[in-house]
């Protein structure tokens, strides 16, 4: 630990003896805060995602009042602050398409107030990544705490996936298997206490991820919402933000290259969910470490998925953490070398393999032994190709492995209203070889790039027992969804990529093992197509104006993170002094 105490950032504010001194000291104490408050204390904040709107995040008042126990315990003060909570299961048209609204609103938190360093408050899948790419553009010490995910569902004595179980269900309606009341009944057992989805969603992936990353105490990613070690970690996590004030333990000593290939080979083991690849780049552009789409191939090709939870597998994320949590897996990995940098720095000043070497393994079917794995290669699959120049992904763990090679005709949907209104005409000339196809789904097409990449299948192919599809778009897809789908398809078609040339009958090939997505046409006739594609192209009215304008006008291409272009990058704390 460095004894040396660093210049604390507070002090610009409340460290003067002047005029600017007694104001911002004489306005904090409006709220009954004593002198000895300000005094060489760091000044820790708390940056809450906390909502009704956001429900996944509803208890987080509760949990801020324990990290505020740590923090005031370590001898530091909190100064809890809101910030946009951008829930994926009620925001429209995505929450997706506020994620960098909400990144800007922390990065300007942070650094326009006084604040030593800061506490993240993370739930609901895209408040992590945003939260974390906020405080990376600062560069200030910052630890993430992880909300939790909900008890596991339960209905008609089984155990449900939130989310998982709306898509299987909803399946079984339009085949005939079970009714509209069977399906209804479902709904309040799904989802019975706080947290967030209890399945390996982009909510849980992404908690994993930021404990793989270095940047949350151990188990910091499974604790069960409701559990009262979920409130013990976000106490010891307020105390452990003061030491890593004083000891300047910034972002960019954790959010390293070496951290980055940790996580993305942590991804492969748990089955996570593809919208990983998103948002772990646009992180790392945030802090400025390097990181392309096909490092996901890269360095996580040859890493069985080791847990066994829905999607891809049987479990919730209760028996996750009963198991062992993301620190079993990471033992795992350590064991038979498979995780890259073992040495990383974690947010508790010790390697990641110092903190997981002994962790203990209590269920060896939901967390497996390397020798018997959910699948051999959970690596995502990176394609490429005339139809993905820039890349595509698909996620195997969730796939049906017979249709990872694939040759199918093109049934083309225009956008996502094109797709609802046809894909339950009984007239519709689909078979079960054919490649649905979904354009205008991107991040500039929806626009935010929405999760409805994994199209229901068509409802007369259901009935006669057809459960899987290959399914091709530019969408991205819920991180608690299944079935053989190709998402994040760059460029997009709203930006002119080849999909928005695809048309019915078109053959299409998918071979995830050598990495290809084509269409079998031919350069001039896809050149030739995209050239009549673009002189009908009209400017859509509601991109002119509010934020909808900035987005469409800045935001990147999935292969880039989807962030804004002129948000890339490290700005650091530094701001100019004010004077009253």
């Amino acid at each position: 630990m460095n004894t040396r105490k660093p210049k604390l950032r507070s002090a610009a504010w409340f460290g003067t003896v002047d005029k600017n001194g007694f104001m911002y000291r004489s306005w904090m104490k409006n709220q009954g805060i004593p002198d000895h408050e300000f005094v060489g204390k760091p000044i820790i904040g708390i940056c809450n995602t906390w909502s009704e709107l956001t429900p996944c995040n509803a208890h987080f008042r509760k949990l801020a009042e324990h990290v505020k126990r740590g923090v005031f315990e370590a001898g530091g003060f909190p100064v809890e602050f809101p910030v946009f909570s951008n829930g994926e299961s009620n925001l429209r048209p995505t929450a997706m398409f506020t994620r960098n609204l909400a990144s800007m609103d922390v990065e300007e938190s942070i650094r326009g107030n006084p604040v030593d360093a800061v506490v993240l408050l993370v739930g609901c899948d895209k408040t992590t990544p945003a939260l974390l790419m906020g405080a990376a553009s600062c560069d200030v010490p910052a630890i993430a705490v992880t909300g939790g995910p909900m008890l596991n569902g339960k209905h008609e004595g089984h155990d449900i996936g939130s989310g998982t179980v709306v898509w299987q269900l909803s399946e079984q309606v339009k085949a005939g298997k079970i009714s509209m009341h069977e399906f209804m009944s479902a709904e309040s057992g799904m989802s019975r206490s706080a947290g967030t989805c209890n399945t390996m969603g982009t909510a849980s992936t992404m908690a994993c991820m930021a404990e793989a990353l270095g940047v949350t105490l151990p188990h910091n990613a499974a604790i069960p919402a409701v559990d009262a070690r979920r409130y013990v970690l976000a106490h010891m996590s307020g105390m452990r933000i003061v030491e890593m004030a004083l000891e300047d333990l910034r972002l960019s000593k954790l959010l390293t290259r070496a951290a980055f290939e940790n996580a993305i080979r942590t991804n492969a083991a748990i089955g996570g969910s593809t919208n990983a690849a998103i948002h772990l780049k646009a992180i790392a552009g945030r802090i400025g470490v390097p990181l392309e789409l096909d490092d996901w191939t890269r360095i996580g090709r040859g890493t069985p998925t080791i847990v066994d939870l829905q999607p891809s597998g049987r479990f919730l994320m209760e028996e996750f953490y009963y198991a062992g949590g993301l620190p079993a897996v990471l033992r795992r990995l350590g064991e038979a070398n498979l995780l890259p940098h073992p040495d990383a720095l974690t947010a508790n000043g010790k390697t990641l393999w110092e903190n997981v070497r002994e962790a203990p393994i209590h269920n060896a079917e939901v967390i497996r032994p390397l020798d018997n794995p959910l699948v051999k290669d959970g690596a995502l699959c990176v394609l490429r190709g005339n139809l993905a120049p820039n890349g595509a992904v698909l996620k195997p763990s969730a796939a049906t492995q017979k249709l990872l090679r694939h040759r199918g005709p093109a049934v083309v949907f225009e956008n996502f209203d094109d797709y609802k209104a046809r894909i339950a005409d009984p007239h519709l000339d689909v078979k079960p070889d054919s490649v649905l196809v979904m354009k205008n789904c991107g991040p500039k097409g929806y626009p935010g790039m929405a999760e409805v990449g994994n199209m229901g299948l068509p409802p007369k192919l259901l009935a006669q027992g057809v459960t899987d599809m290959v399914r091709v778009s530019d969408a991205r897809m819920s991180g608690t969804a299944y079935g053989t789908v190709v998402l994040h398809v760059a460029p997009e078609a709203r930006a002119g990529g080849p999909l928005a040339i695809v048309r019915d009958g078109d053959w299409i090939e998918l071979d995830c093992e050598k990495g290809t997505l084509r269409v079998d046409i031919s350069d001039e006739v896809i050149i030739a197509r995209l050239d009549e594609w673009a002189a009908k192209q009209q400017p859509i009215a509601a991109d002119r104006s509010g934020y909808r304008k900035l987005y469409v006008e800045h935001v990147l291409q999935a292969d880039e993170g989807c962030d804004f272009d002129f948000l890339v990058g490290c700005r650091g704390s530094d701001v100019p002094s004010h004077s009253h």
